[in-house]
This record gives C-alpha cells, structure tokens and sequence, in this order.
C-alpha cells in the first residue's frame, strides 16, 4: 500500500531547485510511489487535542523550471499521514516550538514525524554540541558581558554567535585587541539580555567548514567543506563559501561515533554536523541541508537512504 507522507516548510515556489535538500527527499519519496502533501506552518491548526491541517496534494518533478503542482487544500487529521518531514527553516521562534507541539500530538496518533519534535526542542543547534565537550573546541555561552570578555581575554581570538541564527547570519570572528569588542558583544547580547556562544577560533576554518550529514545516526562517508570566499571567516554557502567534497577524516569517524547513537535514541533520524577541523561546532537537527551538493559530487542519493530509514521505522 502506497504511503502518505506529509511536509511542513516553508513556500515550495521560493526554494532554490539545484540545492533544496527538502526538494530532493520530496523527489526521492515520489520515486517510491508515495502520496506527497504539502504544508505550511499557517496550515496547522490544533483541535480537540488532535492535530488537523489544510493538506495540498503534491506532485514534484526534476524540472527546474517546473518542479511542482499542488492540488487545492482539503482539511483532515495529520495522524491520517504515516509520515510528516518537519522542514521548516529557522530561527527557532516561539512560532516553531508551536508547531513542534502541533506535530507532537499527530506523533501521539500514530504518525512519524522527522526530526522528532521534542528532539527539535532539546537540541538547540549551537548548545546541544554541550553534551559531546570532548568533541569541541573551549565554549562559553552566556549573556553576561563581563563572562565572554573573560574569555576573550582567555584565548585572543575567538568566534561568537547568536543561539538562534541560520546560514552564517550574524556571526563574528573577535582578535585580540579587537576595538570592536565592546559593540559585538553588546550587539550579540542585546546589551546583556539575550544568551550567545563563544568558541576559540578554529583556524583550519581555512580548508573549510564540513558538513556531515547524519542518516539514523550513521554519517554519509563524504562531507561538504564549504570554504570561506576571499575575506571571510564564515564557510557557510548562504555567504559565499565554496562547497569541496571531502571524505570523512578519522577524527571526523570518531566524532560521528560519539554523537550517532544519542541522535538515533532521539528519533533524529536526518541531522547536519559541522566540524571544523578537528571539532564540532555544530548539530544541525531543524532542516539541514547540502544533500543536493554531496549527490552531484559523489553520485549519490542521500534522500533514498533517508527514505529507506523511514521506511524501516514505519516497520517497527
């Protein structure tokens, strides 16, 4: 019996089709004879404690000039889909964790949904990195001035960032005798009242920043190091880095070791880690991205081995 899967993203006809990662799982799950339905956050509404939703029915096709239809919506249960993709983009608002809870209750009647919603919750992509130190470079995050002063003062050059942000938005790289200092820091913390992270600098950012991609906690053996362009400290591709397929170093085999199984357990089924050089910097578990670039490089189909762990999941 053909599956129903559904998405939650954000609007189909504004993606970019050479790189949406959303697109090709979407892609990958018609070429299984699965029934697609689209949706939107605004599309979710709660009722009586079951989670409802106007679903569009969707074809999609690899045409980039023509890559989807989608019928006129009809309102039903969520838990009427056997499976839901959470990709909806960042910032993690209060919008977000709406839906997460949303999706919750469709998950409580019987629907996979991927990410789990209250992993999404708990794994807030920049502090979640907390629970594997041994992986990372010295962190501090806090919003007090005075604490990450200290710890610029503590090791000369560091990186800060805010808790929420996406696509390299909003991060800077502080040397030692910066005079900016004082006005990123009150800037990233909105002047004491909003949390931040501080990471010593990594300075192999220079070969790049690898994105590993995680399929039920088993890493795709190639990453995407997205080097920074000319200037730039940030790798990320929404900036201007240039993505290298690389294979997966030793270090970065252990580091997928120490993580793998704690994203498995979590229901996390299709995670992005950023390692810089020898370190983790990143857990990406909203919509993480890059399956379009490594599929060129290598030839591959990431979003089929996504599907197929799906698909043992909705066996269990």
């Amino acid at each position: 019996m053909s599956k129903k899967l559904g998405v939650v993203m954000d609007p189909i006809g504004a993606i970019n089709f050479h790189k949406d990662s959303t697109l090709a799982m979407l892609l990958a799950a018609d070429k299984r004879g699965w029934q697609l339905y689209y949706m939107e956050q605004g599309d979710l509404f709660l009722q009586d404690g079951r989670c409802h939703a106007r679903l569009a029915q969707l074809e999609v096709r690899a045409d980039e000039n023509d890559w989807f239809t989608l019928s006129d919506a009809t309102t039903a249960p969520l838990d009427e889909l056997d499976v839901v993709l959470m990709r909806k983009d960042p910032p993690v608002n209060m919008e977000f964790i709406y839906t997460t809870l949303l999706l919750e209750r469709a998950e409580a009647h019987g629907t996979l949904v991927v990410n789990k919603p209250a992993a999404i919750r708990n794994a807030n992509e920049k502090l979640y990195t907390a629970w594997f130190p041994e992986c990372c470079t010295p962190t501090r995050v806090s919003r007090d001035m005075r604490l990450l002063k200290d710890f610029h003062a503590e090791h000369g050059d560091i990186i800060v960032k805010p808790l929420d942000g996406m696509g390299g938005a909003s991060i800077f790289r502080v040397q030692q005798q910066d005079p900016n200092l004082n006005v990123i820091l009150e800037t990233i913390t909105g002047n004491g009242t909003i949390s931040a992270m501080a990471q010593r600098y990594i300075p192999e950012i220079t070969a790049g920043d690898k994105r590993i991609l995680m399929i039920d906690g088993e890493p795709f053996p190639h990453a995407l190091a997205r080097i920074p362009a000319s200037g730039e400290t940030r790798g990320n591709l929404a900036v201007g880095g240039r993505g290298e397929g690389v294979d997966l170093s030793k270090r970065d085999r252990w580091i997928c070791a120490q993580v793998g199984p704690a994203l498995r357990e979590q229901g996390l089924l299709f995670v992005g880690l950023d390692v810089i050089g020898d370190y983790l910097t990143e857990i990406n578990v909203t919509s993480p991205t890059c399956i379009r670039e490594l599929d060129k490089l290598y030839n591959a189909d990431i979003a089929d081995q996504l599907m197929d762990a799906i698909d043992t999941r909705l066996q269990v």
